[in-house]
């Protein structure tokens, strides 16, 4: 849920940086509690709850690209996986325990530091790095498997954002993006019954016209040489309190399993 950028100049200031995609005040606000990641009732207590979901389908889809069982106990062995806007490492720690080799970049130094603590505590060995996905694109490097989890509607420039995303895929590989959408539904559940109602998320954790929809998506990946193999949408069970998957609702949370083709500029 971190920008996935990081911000240079003043810390302080509530506005974009010129030429960047960092929003400063989206990456203080993360910051600030950044030592609560891994507490399952703290702040962060509604990623806990949507990890299981979003996990077995990250498994599925990356499985099915790369010709892997799903059954095996590791089965993104040797993968290389990006996982962008790492947060406290919710999602790089189990990658790694399925066998991917994981990096993880975070634009608030604070979550990085908090998930390099964890992973070794877990004898986890994850290369986190306090960086952008520019300053990667800028280096070179490429994976098999990126993950833009919660990211993109927290970001100054959504398109830039994305168009440095996806040059980070490698050829033959595919890139996992969950969001909100911009409608009206998603501004009700999301932002005044999440934020204002049931106290699950901090009030202005969100900001409605930041949400994405779909078609925006999927036209910044096509720019980009990706398409789209795989949508759903991701909706709140209140009877067994739970996230499951909700392939025809992508009104409020969707995810989506983009690739590049093997033959693609790299």
């Amino acid at each position: 849920m971190t920008a996935a950028t990081r911000a240079k100049g003043d810390p302080g200031s509530k506005r974009p940086l010129p030429g960047s995609t960092v929003d400063p005040a989206e990456v203080a606000r993360f910051a600030a509690i950044a030592d609560e990641w891994w507490d399952p009732d703290g702040k962060f207590r509604p990623l806990h709850r949507f990890n299981p979901v979003r996990l077995e389908w990250l498994r599925n889809r990356i499985a099915a690209r790369f010709g892997r069982a799903t059954g095996d106990l590791r089965p993104l062995a040797g993968l290389r996986l990006l996982d962008i806007g790492c947060g406290g490492g919710l999602l790089a720690e189990p990658m790694a325990r399925l066998g991917a080799v994981v990096t993880g970049i975070d634009a608030a130094e604070r979550n990085v530091e908090v998930a390099r603590i964890h992973a070794e505590r877990m004898g986890l060995a994850i290369d986190y790095r306090f960086a952008t996905a520019e300053e990667l694109v800028a280096a070179g490097e490429r994976f098999d498997v990126v993950l833009n989890m919660e990211v993109v509607e927290h970001v100054a420039d959504r398109d830039a954002f994305l168009d440095a995303c996806s040059a980070l895929v490698a050829p033959g590989g595919l890139m996992a993006i969950a969001t909100l959408n911009r409608t009206a539904k998603a501004w009700l559940l999301a932002i005044a019954g999440a934020e204002y109602v049931l106290g699950w998320l901090p009030r202005g954790t969100h900001e409605w016209r930041k949400f994405v929809r779909p078609s925006e998506i999927v036209a910044a990946l096509r720019r980009n040489g990706l398409s789209v193999a795989a949508m759903t949408g991701v909706a709140y069970d209140p009877l067994r309190a739970r996230w499951t998957l909700a392939p025809r609702d992508l009104d409020v949370n969707y995810m989506l399993a983009a690739t590049r083709p093997p033959t693609g500029p790299a």
